[in-house]
């Protein structure tokens, strides 16, 4: 059977489920974010500004250049416009403290980026999969709202960030403890997220990843370089050029894997990048974390912040 037409599907009480734990997901990464996490940004603009510009627009762009290159199945193209179009994960923060990178950037990205998804998401991915053919076929198919998109990102991440920020605004010490241990868990939270997307499709995705090893790999290691590049382009220091190209390299795949089922019907191009992608910057994040853990920053003359 072939891939663009496989439908990688869960029924609605496992559906339902996974939804609620990735509101669960953000809510205690909410926990620990404060008003001074986005307004250490205005202090600081140049590391931030470059992150984002990064993560919302050059990525998108060199995703579609990507993709004309290596001319994947239609399904694996939208799904990787998809993830690009996805805000930087949680991960990030802990991969960039260990990488002895700028940490408070890191968590200043992702709590900035995450807010800006409501919009920057379905609109980066409705407006690259149209401008390539194959995959616009599929946007047709599906007709797909971005009203509707948006309305589902504001249930799945700002609702829940919204409550995490106010109950650490009420309640601080609560939070400060919660946070700890929902560190802990987040990840686990997550793997056990994929797991439930691969459990209930596994035969699909042993026949199909091999398909997207190679598009993910490239994918995951252009993020990577356009957010490290991009930094010392702008000469900023070695700290956040470290935190911009984890955090390009962390997307928040589960928020991917949910829309794909939600809108795509689980589609299986898109599904099975998404998944495949969620394990992936796993190893390569880690791998790239403690590699630079070995290497302390080394600042050069006339870096600017």
């Amino acid at each position: 059977m072939d891939i663009d037409t496989v439908q990688l599907n869960f029924n609605p009480t496992t559906l339902f489920i996974m939804n609620v734990l990735i509101g669960f997901i953000m809510f205690g990464v909410a926990l620990d974010l404060k008003p001074s996490d986005f307004t250490r940004t205005v202090r600081s603009p140049k590391p931030f500004l470059i992150g984002i510009v990064s993560q919302f627009f050059l990525l998108p762009a060199f995703t579609y250049l990507l993709v004309l290159i290596i001319q994947p199945r239609p399904s694996i193209a939208l799904g990787m416009f998809l993830v690009a179009a996805c805000p930087g994960g949680n991960l990030s923060n802990f991969l960039t403290h260990l990488a002895k990178g700028n940490t408070s950037l890191s968590i200043s990205m992702t709590a900035v980026s995450t807010a800006f998804s409501i919009l920057f998401t379905p609109l980066n991915t409705m407006l690259w999969g149209s401008l390539y053919e194959p995959s616009r076929e599929i946007l047709r198919t599906f007709f797909i709202s971005p009203w509707e998109l948006v309305q589902s990102i504001v249930i799945l991440l700002g609702i829940p960030l919204a409550l995490g920020m106010y109950v650490n605004h009420r309640f601080p010490e609560w939070s400060r403890k919660m946070s700890v241990w929902m560190k802990r868990f987040s990840i686990g939270f997550f793997i056990l997220f994929v797991i439930g997307a691969l459990a209930a499709n596994f035969e699909h995705f042993l026949n199909y990843v091999g398909m997207v090893v190679i598009a993910v790999f490239l994918h995951n290691l252009t993020a990577i370089l356009i957010g490290y590049f991009a930094a010392r382009a702008f000469r900023v220091t070695e700290k956040d050029r470290r935190a911009i190209a984890i955090e390009m390299g962390i997307q928040n795949s589960g928020l991917g894997l949910i829309l794909i089922f939600n809108f795509f019907n689980g589609l299986g191009g898109m599904a099975i990048i998404a998944a495949w992608w969620s394990i992936w910057h796993i190893i390569s994040g880690l791998t790239l974390a403690i590699f630079w853990s070995r290497k302390p920053p080394k600042e050069l003359e006339g870096v600017s912040t």
